[in-house]
């Protein structure tokens, strides 16, 4: 998991807030808003956040987890199938 790049009082964050949204653009960093010294809110990219919301998704759907579990389960124990296999080359 990445982690946050920077954390921004909610004043600078305001007196800075384009240059702040073109810095996560750029870089494809993660910007915390504090507010009295605590974080409050997080910045990121439209890409990230959708990668986030996908990844929410995945985990929320009880067959493909168990299928995720049983793939990782087999890798475990060296039970691999060849590319050949799964593609017909």
């Amino acid at each position: 998991m990445r982690e946050i790049h920077q954390f921004v009082p909610v004043t600078k964050a305001k007196n800075n807030f384009l240059e702040i949204i073109r810095q996560v653009e750029k870089e494809e960093s993660t910007v915390a808003v504090t507010k009295n010294g605590v974080p409050t809110v997080v910045i990121l990219s439209m890409e990230r956040f959708t990668g986030f919301l996908e990844t929410l998704e995945i985990l929320a759907d009880e067959e493909t987890m168990k299928s995720l579990r049983r793939s990782m389960r087999q890798a475990r124990q060296g039970k691999w199938v060849r590319e050949e296999e799964v593609f017909g080359r």
